[in-house]
Protein backbone atom coordinates (compact mmCIF):
# COMPACT_ATOMS: atom_id res chain seq x y z
CA UNK A 1 0.00 0.00 0.00
CA UNK A 2 1.06 3.59 -0.60
CA UNK A 3 2.82 5.36 2.26
CA UNK A 4 0.95 8.59 3.00
CA UNK A 5 3.67 10.25 5.06
CA UNK A 6 4.58 13.63 3.57
CA UNK A 7 1.74 13.53 1.04
CA UNK A 8 -0.14 16.81 0.62
CA UNK A 9 -3.90 16.42 0.82
CA UNK A 10 -6.69 18.93 0.21
CA UNK A 11 -10.03 17.87 1.70
CA UNK A 12 -13.07 19.98 0.85
CA UNK A 13 -15.78 20.33 3.46
CA UNK A 14 -13.41 19.24 6.21
CA UNK A 15 -14.37 21.51 9.09
CA UNK A 16 -16.63 18.76 10.49
CA UNK A 17 -18.19 15.36 9.82
CA UNK A 18 -16.73 12.90 7.34
CA UNK A 19 -14.36 15.47 5.89
CA UNK A 20 -12.77 16.26 9.25
CA UNK A 21 -12.47 12.57 10.09
CA UNK A 22 -10.69 11.96 6.77
CA UNK A 23 -8.31 14.82 7.57
CA UNK A 24 -7.61 13.37 11.03
CA UNK A 25 -6.88 9.89 9.66
CA UNK A 26 -4.60 11.31 6.96
CA UNK A 27 -2.75 13.44 9.52
CA UNK A 28 -2.22 10.36 11.69
CA UNK A 29 -0.51 8.78 8.69
CA UNK A 30 1.80 11.79 8.41
CA UNK A 31 0.10 13.54 5.51
CA UNK A 32 0.18 17.35 5.27
CA UNK A 33 -3.35 18.72 5.35
CA UNK A 34 -5.22 21.62 3.74
CA UNK A 35 -8.58 21.97 5.46
CA UNK A 36 -11.51 23.69 3.78
CA UNK A 37 -14.94 24.91 4.79
CA UNK A 38 -17.24 27.92 4.65
CA UNK A 39 -17.52 28.48 8.40
CA UNK A 40 -14.38 30.18 9.72
CA UNK A 41 -14.92 29.31 13.40
CA UNK A 42 -15.54 25.60 12.70
CA UNK A 43 -12.54 25.56 10.38
CA UNK A 44 -10.25 27.05 13.02
CA UNK A 45 -11.55 24.55 15.58
CA UNK A 46 -10.74 21.68 13.21
CA UNK A 47 -7.28 23.12 12.57
CA UNK A 48 -6.57 23.27 16.31
CA UNK A 49 -7.70 19.66 16.70
CA UNK A 50 -5.45 18.43 13.88
CA UNK A 51 -2.61 20.58 15.18
CA UNK A 52 -2.37 18.20 18.13
CA UNK A 53 -1.30 15.48 15.68
CA UNK A 54 1.33 17.55 13.84
CA UNK A 55 1.93 21.12 12.70
CA UNK A 56 1.72 20.73 8.92
CA UNK A 57 -1.91 21.86 8.82
CA UNK A 58 -3.29 24.73 6.73
CA UNK A 59 -6.88 25.94 6.55
CA UNK A 60 -8.54 27.93 3.79
CA UNK A 61 -12.07 29.25 4.25
CA UNK A 62 -13.96 29.38 0.96
CA UNK A 63 -16.92 28.12 -1.04
CA UNK A 64 -15.66 25.60 -3.62
CA UNK A 65 -18.87 25.93 -5.64
CA UNK A 66 -17.40 29.29 -6.68
CA UNK A 67 -14.84 28.67 -9.43
CA UNK A 68 -12.46 31.45 -8.36
CA UNK A 69 -12.47 30.40 -4.71
CA UNK A 70 -11.90 26.77 -5.69
CA UNK A 71 -8.88 27.83 -7.76
CA UNK A 72 -7.50 29.74 -4.77
CA UNK A 73 -7.87 26.67 -2.56
CA UNK A 74 -5.60 24.63 -4.82
CA UNK A 75 -3.17 27.56 -5.14
CA UNK A 76 -2.99 27.73 -1.36
CA UNK A 77 -1.89 24.09 -1.16
CA UNK A 78 0.86 24.66 -3.73
CA UNK A 79 2.04 27.90 -2.09
CA UNK A 80 2.34 26.30 1.34
CA UNK A 81 3.61 22.83 0.49
CA UNK A 82 4.95 23.07 -3.07
CA UNK A 83 2.92 20.16 -4.44
CA UNK A 84 -0.40 18.32 -4.33
CA UNK A 85 -0.73 14.56 -3.90
CA UNK A 86 -4.38 14.07 -2.91
CA UNK A 87 -7.64 15.90 -3.52
CA UNK A 88 -10.72 14.60 -1.71
CA UNK A 89 -13.97 16.09 -2.96
CA UNK A 90 -16.13 15.69 0.13
CA UNK A 91 -18.25 18.85 0.17
CA UNK A 92 -21.97 18.36 -0.38
CA UNK A 93 -25.51 18.92 0.81
CA UNK A 94 -28.66 16.78 0.89
CA UNK A 95 -32.35 17.55 0.38
CA UNK A 96 -35.79 16.17 1.13
CA UNK A 97 -39.12 16.27 -0.70
CA UNK A 98 -41.29 15.01 -3.57
CA UNK A 99 -40.31 16.33 -6.98
CA UNK A 100 -43.85 17.67 -7.50
CA UNK A 101 -43.48 19.84 -4.40
CA UNK A 102 -39.90 21.00 -4.93
CA UNK A 103 -38.93 24.58 -5.49
CA UNK A 104 -36.80 24.17 -8.66
CA UNK A 105 -34.07 26.18 -6.94
CA UNK A 106 -33.44 23.12 -4.74
CA UNK A 107 -31.97 21.28 -7.75
CA UNK A 108 -29.78 24.29 -8.53
CA UNK A 109 -28.50 24.55 -4.96
CA UNK A 110 -27.77 20.83 -4.65
CA UNK A 111 -26.00 20.57 -8.01
CA UNK A 112 -23.92 23.68 -7.34
CA UNK A 113 -22.69 22.17 -4.10
CA UNK A 114 -22.39 18.48 -4.95
CA UNK A 115 -21.34 18.63 -8.60
CA UNK A 116 -19.75 22.03 -9.25
CA UNK A 117 -18.26 21.96 -5.76
CA UNK A 118 -16.37 18.84 -6.85
CA UNK A 119 -15.57 19.84 -10.43
CA UNK A 120 -14.22 23.33 -9.71
CA UNK A 121 -11.34 22.25 -7.43
CA UNK A 122 -10.65 19.15 -9.53
CA UNK A 123 -9.89 21.02 -12.77
CA UNK A 124 -6.88 22.99 -11.42
CA UNK A 125 -5.83 20.07 -9.19
CA UNK A 126 -5.40 17.60 -12.06
CA UNK A 127 -2.42 19.44 -13.53
CA UNK A 128 -0.69 19.26 -10.15
CA UNK A 129 -1.67 15.64 -9.56
CA UNK A 130 -0.09 14.69 -12.89
CA UNK A 131 3.27 15.77 -11.46
CA UNK A 132 2.92 13.56 -8.38
CA UNK A 133 0.88 10.70 -9.91
CA UNK A 134 -1.53 11.46 -7.12
CA UNK A 135 -5.15 10.73 -6.24
CA UNK A 136 -8.48 12.49 -6.67
CA UNK A 137 -11.33 10.91 -4.73
CA UNK A 138 -15.02 11.78 -4.92
CA UNK A 139 -17.16 11.12 -1.85
CA UNK A 140 -20.48 9.93 -3.21
CA UNK A 141 -23.41 8.04 -1.67
CA UNK A 142 -25.39 4.84 -1.92
CA UNK A 143 -28.15 7.20 -3.10
CA UNK A 144 -26.08 7.54 -6.27
CA UNK A 145 -26.64 3.89 -7.21
CA UNK A 146 -30.28 4.49 -8.12
CA UNK A 147 -32.79 7.31 -7.76
CA UNK A 148 -34.43 7.20 -4.33
CA UNK A 149 -37.81 8.66 -3.33
CA UNK A 150 -37.73 12.10 -1.69
CA UNK A 151 -34.02 12.45 -2.62
CA UNK A 152 -34.27 13.19 -6.35
CA UNK A 153 -31.85 16.12 -6.52
CA UNK A 154 -29.40 14.48 -4.14
CA UNK A 155 -29.47 11.08 -5.89
CA UNK A 156 -29.02 12.60 -9.34
CA UNK A 157 -26.15 14.83 -8.19
CA UNK A 158 -24.35 11.81 -6.76
CA UNK A 159 -24.99 9.85 -9.98
CA UNK A 160 -23.31 12.72 -11.83
CA UNK A 161 -20.15 12.13 -9.79
CA UNK A 162 -19.96 8.58 -11.19
CA UNK A 163 -19.91 9.93 -14.76
CA UNK A 164 -17.28 12.53 -13.88
CA UNK A 165 -15.13 9.92 -12.15
CA UNK A 166 -15.29 7.51 -15.09
CA UNK A 167 -14.35 10.22 -17.58
CA UNK A 168 -11.36 11.41 -15.57
CA UNK A 169 -10.10 7.85 -14.99
CA UNK A 170 -9.85 7.29 -18.73
CA UNK A 171 -8.48 10.73 -19.58
CA UNK A 172 -5.79 10.66 -16.87
CA UNK A 173 -4.77 7.00 -17.22
CA UNK A 174 -1.69 8.02 -19.20
CA UNK A 175 -0.66 10.32 -16.34
CA UNK A 176 -1.07 7.57 -13.73
CA UNK A 177 -3.53 9.56 -11.63
CA UNK A 178 -5.62 7.46 -9.28
CA UNK A 179 -9.32 8.36 -9.47
CA UNK A 180 -11.59 6.92 -6.80
CA UNK A 181 -15.28 6.98 -5.93
CA UNK A 182 -16.50 6.15 -2.42
CA UNK A 183 -20.19 5.31 -2.00
CA UNK A 184 -21.05 6.18 1.59
CA UNK A 185 -24.08 4.86 3.46
CA UNK A 186 -25.99 6.44 6.34
CA UNK A 187 -23.39 8.01 8.61
CA UNK A 188 -23.36 9.72 11.97
CA UNK A 189 -24.04 13.44 11.76
CA UNK A 190 -22.89 16.28 13.95
CA UNK A 191 -25.29 18.45 15.89
CA UNK A 192 -27.17 21.03 13.79
CA UNK A 193 -26.26 19.58 10.40
CA UNK A 194 -28.78 20.85 7.87
CA UNK A 195 -30.57 19.62 4.78
CA UNK A 196 -32.75 21.46 2.25
CA UNK A 197 -36.53 21.19 2.46
CA UNK A 198 -38.79 21.08 -0.59
CA UNK A 199 -39.44 24.83 -0.38
CA UNK A 200 -35.72 25.57 -0.42
CA UNK A 201 -35.40 26.41 3.28
CA UNK A 202 -32.87 24.74 5.55
CA UNK A 203 -33.87 22.32 8.29
CA UNK A 204 -31.80 20.53 10.92
CA UNK A 205 -31.49 16.78 10.51
CA UNK A 206 -32.62 14.51 13.31
CA UNK A 207 -29.95 12.72 15.30
CA UNK A 208 -29.33 9.21 13.96
CA UNK A 209 -29.21 6.05 16.05
CA UNK A 210 -25.47 5.39 16.31
CA UNK A 211 -26.05 1.62 16.44
CA UNK A 212 -27.55 1.63 12.93
CA UNK A 213 -25.13 3.91 11.09
CA UNK A 214 -21.43 4.08 10.28
CA UNK A 215 -19.17 6.35 12.30
CA UNK A 216 -17.32 9.09 10.44
CA UNK A 217 -14.07 7.45 11.57
CA UNK A 218 -15.03 4.16 9.91
CA UNK A 219 -15.88 5.96 6.66
CA UNK A 220 -12.60 7.89 6.80
CA UNK A 221 -10.57 4.70 7.13
CA UNK A 222 -12.31 3.25 4.07
CA UNK A 223 -11.43 6.40 2.13
CA UNK A 224 -7.77 6.04 3.13
CA UNK A 225 -7.78 2.42 2.00
CA UNK A 226 -9.23 3.50 -1.36
CA UNK A 227 -6.29 5.88 -1.77
CA UNK A 228 -3.59 3.54 -0.49
CA UNK A 229 -4.75 0.67 -2.71
CA UNK A 230 -5.63 3.04 -5.59
CA UNK A 231 -9.05 1.44 -5.95
CA UNK A 232 -11.78 2.65 -8.29
CA UNK A 233 -15.07 2.20 -6.43
CA UNK A 234 -15.44 1.53 -2.71
CA UNK A 235 -18.99 0.67 -1.64
CA UNK A 236 -19.72 0.86 2.06
CA UNK A 237 -22.09 -1.27 4.19
CA UNK A 238 -23.48 -4.75 3.41
CA UNK A 239 -26.81 -3.21 2.36
CA UNK A 240 -24.98 -0.90 -0.02
CA UNK A 241 -23.09 -3.76 -1.64
CA UNK A 242 -26.30 -5.77 -2.00
CA UNK A 243 -28.11 -2.77 -3.48
CA UNK A 244 -25.31 -2.25 -6.00
CA UNK A 245 -25.41 -5.94 -7.01
CA UNK A 246 -29.20 -6.09 -7.37
CA UNK A 247 -29.58 -2.74 -9.13
CA UNK A 248 -27.17 -3.81 -11.88
CA UNK A 249 -28.99 -7.08 -12.48
CA UNK A 250 -32.56 -6.78 -11.20
CA UNK A 251 -33.56 -3.09 -11.20
CA UNK A 252 -37.29 -3.84 -11.17
CA UNK A 253 -36.84 -6.02 -8.10
CA UNK A 254 -35.06 -3.13 -6.35
CA UNK A 255 -37.94 -0.83 -7.31
CA UNK A 256 -40.43 -3.33 -5.86
CA UNK A 257 -38.46 -3.50 -2.61
CA UNK A 258 -38.38 0.29 -2.35
CA UNK A 259 -42.12 0.56 -3.01
CA UNK A 260 -42.73 -2.02 -0.30
CA UNK A 261 -40.73 0.07 2.16
CA UNK A 262 -41.89 3.50 1.06
CA UNK A 263 -43.09 4.40 4.55
CA UNK A 264 -39.54 3.94 5.87
CA UNK A 265 -38.14 6.24 3.18
CA UNK A 266 -40.86 8.76 4.05
CA UNK A 267 -39.95 8.55 7.74
CA UNK A 268 -36.26 9.12 7.05
CA UNK A 269 -37.06 12.14 4.92
CA UNK A 270 -38.90 13.94 7.72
Amino acid sequence: MINLKGKVAVITGSSRGIGKSIAVELAKQGAYIVLNGRNQSRLESAKLELGKIHNNIVSYCCDVSDINQANELIKTAIQHFGKLDILINNVGISMRGDVADLNPEVFKTVFESNVLGSVYPTVPALKELRKTKGSVVFISSLAGIRGLPFLSAYSSSKMALRGITESIRIEEKKHNIHVGLVLVGITQIEHNKETISSDGSKKVLKKRDSSKVDSTEKVAKKVLKNIQKRKFITTLTPIGKLNKFLQARFPLLVEKIILGNLDKFQEKSE
